[in-house]
């Protein structure tokens, strides 16, 4: 069973746990997401594997994940890039945030999340275990699009967004 690190409201490690049970206790974990954009500015997103225990066939950010113990979070952001969608590139940490939501199936991410905005004009080789697609969207037509479909994207990335959107606006002036 894979677990993963349980922190403190100021993302200091205070244990591990079994990952569905840390989700079915909704207890604070450390995770991460990453935004990838290229260079026409489009983000790449990805829908998550229709055999996901939580969040199923949702689209959300780039990638998503938690680090294993005594893995920095940009280790492990780097590892999960390959791992999902088949290539990596550079990135950095732009911010973190806290969250509490349901995901559904009586599951709830509590999450201290770093959230690594990059850029790249790779193509994926993605992993059908876990992601079923891809796409770059426009900022626009993303915005339109969660506004009149919330239930087609992850709890989490429709909460970082905003963010991301305001860092990437700031560092493309």
């Amino acid at each position: 069973m894979e677990k993963i690190i349980l922190v403190d409201k100021n993302d200091k490690q205070i244990g591990l746990m079994e990952k569905m049970e840390a989700h079915e206790k909704a207890i604070l974990h450390r995770a991460f997401s990453v935004f990838i954009f290229n260079s026409e500015g489009k983000l790449m997103l990805q829908q998550r594997a229709l055999h996901k225990y939580h969040s199923p066939g949702l689209w959300t950010n780039t990638v998503c994940s938690h680090p294993h113990d005594g893995e920095t979070t940009d280790t492990a952001a780097h590892r999960r890039i390959v791992e999902e969608m088949g290539f990596d590139c550079d990135f950095k940490e732009a911010f973190s945030f806290l969250y509490n939501a349901e995901v559904g199936k009586g599951l709830i991410e509590h999450e201290f999340d770093h959230v690594f905005i990059g850029s790249s004009d790779k193509k994926p080789a993605i992993n059908l275990e876990e992601v079923a697609s891809w796409k770059y969207v426009s900022l626009p037509w993303l915005e339109n699009d969660i506004k009149k479909n919330a239930n087609n994207y992850t709890e989490w990335f429709k909460i970082a967004l905003a963010e991301v959107l305001e860092h990437f606006n700031n560092e493309n002036k």
